[in-house]
Protein backbone atom coordinates (compact mmCIF):
# COMPACT_ATOMS: atom_id res chain seq x y z
CA UNK A 1 0.00 0.00 0.00
CA UNK A 2 1.13 3.46 -0.31
CA UNK A 3 1.17 7.29 1.03
CA UNK A 4 2.66 10.51 0.18
CA UNK A 5 4.22 10.81 3.39
CA UNK A 6 6.04 7.82 4.62
CA UNK A 7 4.78 8.09 8.36
CA UNK A 8 1.03 7.80 6.92
CA UNK A 9 1.55 4.68 4.71
CA UNK A 10 3.13 3.19 7.71
CA UNK A 11 0.51 3.87 10.78
CA UNK A 12 -2.04 2.69 8.03
CA UNK A 13 -0.01 -0.43 7.24
CA UNK A 14 0.36 -1.57 11.06
CA UNK A 15 -3.24 -0.66 11.39
CA UNK A 16 -3.97 -2.84 8.17
CA UNK A 17 -1.44 -5.75 9.72
CA UNK A 18 -3.19 -5.50 13.30
CA UNK A 19 -6.94 -6.09 12.04
CA UNK A 20 -5.93 -8.11 9.44
CA UNK A 21 -3.28 -10.62 11.07
CA UNK A 22 -1.40 -10.54 7.66
CA UNK A 23 2.34 -9.17 8.88
CA UNK A 24 2.94 -9.19 4.94
CA UNK A 25 1.60 -6.23 4.68
CA UNK A 26 4.00 -2.96 3.47
CA UNK A 27 4.01 0.38 3.27
CA UNK A 28 5.54 2.20 0.08
CA UNK A 29 6.02 6.18 -0.14
CA UNK A 30 4.08 7.23 -3.43
CA UNK A 31 3.56 10.45 -4.98
CA UNK A 32 1.10 9.95 -8.05
CA UNK A 33 1.52 13.68 -8.66
CA UNK A 34 5.42 13.47 -8.79
CA UNK A 35 7.11 11.56 -11.77
CA UNK A 36 10.23 10.86 -9.69
CA UNK A 37 7.98 9.36 -6.75
CA UNK A 38 6.51 6.98 -8.87
CA UNK A 39 9.86 5.80 -10.70
CA UNK A 40 11.15 5.51 -6.95
CA UNK A 41 8.27 3.79 -5.96
CA UNK A 42 8.24 1.15 -8.82
CA UNK A 43 11.97 0.55 -8.32
CA UNK A 44 11.22 -0.02 -4.69
CA UNK A 45 9.13 -2.46 -5.37
CA UNK A 46 11.13 -4.19 -7.75
CA UNK A 47 14.03 -4.57 -4.91
CA UNK A 48 11.37 -6.88 -2.55
CA UNK A 49 9.04 -8.46 -5.33
CA UNK A 50 9.15 -10.59 -8.58
CA UNK A 51 5.75 -9.68 -9.68
CA UNK A 52 2.62 -7.80 -8.94
CA UNK A 53 -0.72 -9.47 -9.44
CA UNK A 54 -2.92 -6.68 -9.01
CA UNK A 55 -2.65 -2.72 -8.94
CA UNK A 56 -5.64 -0.28 -7.63
CA UNK A 57 -5.04 3.12 -9.13
CA UNK A 58 -6.84 4.65 -5.51
CA UNK A 59 -5.33 7.93 -5.31
CA UNK A 60 -7.26 11.25 -6.07
CA UNK A 61 -8.43 14.94 -5.47
CA UNK A 62 -11.65 16.40 -5.66
CA UNK A 63 -11.65 20.63 -5.69
CA UNK A 64 -13.50 22.07 -3.61
CA UNK A 65 -16.20 24.94 -4.36
CA UNK A 66 -16.35 24.72 -8.18
CA UNK A 67 -19.42 26.19 -9.97
CA UNK A 68 -18.77 25.82 -13.63
CA UNK A 69 -16.51 25.04 -16.17
CA UNK A 70 -15.96 28.83 -17.06
CA UNK A 71 -14.36 29.58 -14.41
CA UNK A 72 -12.38 26.80 -12.97
CA UNK A 73 -9.32 28.13 -11.68
CA UNK A 74 -6.19 26.40 -14.22
CA UNK A 75 -4.33 25.48 -11.89
CA UNK A 76 -6.93 23.31 -9.83
CA UNK A 77 -7.75 21.61 -13.73
CA UNK A 78 -4.05 20.67 -14.35
CA UNK A 79 -3.88 19.24 -10.59
CA UNK A 80 -7.08 17.10 -11.09
CA UNK A 81 -5.77 15.75 -14.63
CA UNK A 82 -2.35 15.06 -13.29
CA UNK A 83 -3.48 13.22 -10.31
CA UNK A 84 -6.58 11.98 -11.26
CA UNK A 85 -5.57 10.75 -14.63
CA UNK A 86 -1.64 10.73 -15.63
CA UNK A 87 -0.97 9.67 -12.04
CA UNK A 88 -2.62 6.13 -12.66
CA UNK A 89 -1.68 5.98 -16.36
CA UNK A 90 2.58 6.71 -15.05
CA UNK A 91 2.26 4.26 -12.27
CA UNK A 92 0.68 1.25 -14.81
CA UNK A 93 3.67 2.28 -17.11
CA UNK A 94 6.16 1.95 -14.55
CA UNK A 95 4.83 -0.78 -12.74
CA UNK A 96 3.98 -2.66 -16.09
CA UNK A 97 7.02 -4.92 -15.95
CA UNK A 98 5.71 -6.44 -12.52
CA UNK A 99 2.31 -6.78 -13.92
CA UNK A 100 3.72 -8.55 -17.03
CA UNK A 101 5.36 -11.09 -14.66
CA UNK A 102 1.88 -12.16 -12.64
CA UNK A 103 1.88 -15.99 -12.93
CA UNK A 104 -1.60 -15.93 -13.33
CA UNK A 105 -2.24 -12.40 -15.22
CA UNK A 106 -2.27 -9.34 -13.67
CA UNK A 107 -5.53 -6.77 -12.80
CA UNK A 108 -5.63 -3.29 -12.83
CA UNK A 109 -8.40 -1.34 -11.06
CA UNK A 110 -8.49 2.43 -11.73
CA UNK A 111 -11.15 4.25 -9.59
CA UNK A 112 -12.81 6.25 -11.24
CA UNK A 113 -16.77 8.04 -10.32
CA UNK A 114 -20.26 8.50 -11.98
CA UNK A 115 -19.34 12.21 -12.50
CA UNK A 116 -16.80 10.82 -15.40
CA UNK A 117 -19.81 9.66 -17.15
CA UNK A 118 -20.13 11.24 -20.57
CA UNK A 119 -23.99 9.80 -21.25
CA UNK A 120 -25.69 12.51 -18.77
CA UNK A 121 -23.01 14.93 -17.66
CA UNK A 122 -23.76 18.31 -16.57
CA UNK A 123 -21.97 21.17 -15.43
CA UNK A 124 -21.02 19.39 -11.65
CA UNK A 125 -17.57 19.85 -9.94
CA UNK A 126 -16.19 20.16 -13.85
CA UNK A 127 -12.21 19.31 -13.33
CA UNK A 128 -13.02 16.30 -11.30
CA UNK A 129 -15.39 14.97 -13.81
CA UNK A 130 -13.44 16.04 -16.88
CA UNK A 131 -10.41 13.89 -15.25
CA UNK A 132 -12.19 11.07 -14.42
CA UNK A 133 -13.87 10.65 -17.97
CA UNK A 134 -10.31 11.17 -18.87
CA UNK A 135 -9.24 8.43 -16.91
CA UNK A 136 -11.34 6.08 -18.32
CA UNK A 137 -10.28 6.48 -21.63
CA UNK A 138 -7.05 5.76 -20.61
CA UNK A 139 -8.60 2.44 -18.78
CA UNK A 140 -9.56 1.65 -22.22
CA UNK A 141 -6.63 2.03 -23.92
CA UNK A 142 -4.70 0.64 -21.56
CA UNK A 143 -7.05 -2.80 -21.76
CA UNK A 144 -6.34 -2.19 -25.58
CA UNK A 145 -2.85 -2.20 -25.11
CA UNK A 146 -2.77 -4.61 -22.54
CA UNK A 147 -4.64 -7.31 -23.71
CA UNK A 148 -1.73 -9.54 -25.15
CA UNK A 149 -0.23 -9.64 -22.15
CA UNK A 150 -3.58 -11.02 -20.32
CA UNK A 151 -3.59 -7.82 -17.95
CA UNK A 152 -6.91 -6.95 -17.45
CA UNK A 153 -7.89 -3.05 -16.60
CA UNK A 154 -11.08 -1.80 -15.65
CA UNK A 155 -12.53 1.37 -14.32
CA UNK A 156 -15.09 0.97 -11.27
CA UNK A 157 -17.39 3.97 -9.59
CA UNK A 158 -17.63 3.37 -6.01
CA UNK A 159 -20.39 5.34 -5.45
CA UNK A 160 -20.38 8.35 -3.22
CA UNK A 161 -18.77 6.41 -0.25
CA UNK A 162 -18.21 8.16 3.31
CA UNK A 163 -14.60 9.08 3.18
CA UNK A 164 -12.31 11.89 3.75
CA UNK A 165 -13.05 13.37 0.61
CA UNK A 166 -16.81 11.59 0.03
CA UNK A 167 -18.04 13.19 3.36
CA UNK A 168 -19.88 11.88 6.28
CA UNK A 169 -23.55 12.43 4.40
CA UNK A 170 -22.24 9.74 1.93
CA UNK A 171 -24.95 6.63 1.25
CA UNK A 172 -22.28 4.30 1.68
CA UNK A 173 -19.58 2.58 3.62
CA UNK A 174 -16.06 2.17 2.86
CA UNK A 175 -16.90 -1.73 2.67
CA UNK A 176 -19.55 -1.12 -0.15
CA UNK A 177 -17.84 1.38 -1.71
CA UNK A 178 -14.71 -1.23 -2.31
CA UNK A 179 -16.88 -4.34 -2.89
CA UNK A 180 -16.42 -4.24 -6.74
CA UNK A 181 -12.81 -3.16 -6.59
CA UNK A 182 -11.91 -6.90 -4.19
CA UNK A 183 -14.57 -8.41 -6.72
CA UNK A 184 -12.30 -7.04 -9.55
CA UNK A 185 -8.83 -7.88 -7.97
CA UNK A 186 -9.65 -11.83 -6.79
CA UNK A 187 -13.40 -13.39 -8.50
CA UNK A 188 -14.00 -11.42 -11.64
CA UNK A 189 -13.06 -13.25 -14.99
CA UNK A 190 -9.47 -12.46 -16.60
CA UNK A 191 -11.26 -11.91 -19.37
CA UNK A 192 -13.41 -9.26 -17.82
CA UNK A 193 -11.37 -5.98 -19.13
CA UNK A 194 -12.18 -2.14 -20.67
CA UNK A 195 -15.25 -2.09 -19.02
CA UNK A 196 -16.59 0.69 -16.83
CA UNK A 197 -18.58 -1.09 -13.48
CA UNK A 198 -20.60 -0.25 -10.19
CA UNK A 199 -21.61 -2.61 -7.99
CA UNK A 200 -20.56 -5.68 -10.18
CA UNK A 201 -22.41 -5.01 -13.11
CA UNK A 202 -21.18 -2.55 -16.09
CA UNK A 203 -22.25 0.53 -16.91
CA UNK A 204 -22.49 3.36 -19.23
CA UNK A 205 -19.36 5.39 -19.97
Amino acid sequence: MTARDPADAEKAATEIRQDSGNDAVEALTLDVANGASIVAAAEAFGERHDHLDVLVNNAGIFPEGETSILDVDSKALFLSLTTNTLGPLLVTRFFRPWLEKAPEGARIINLSSGLGQLYDMEDVAPTYSISKTALNAVTRQLSAALKGKNIAVNSVCPGWVRTDMGGENATRSVAEGADTVVWLASEAPQSLSGEFLRDRESIPW
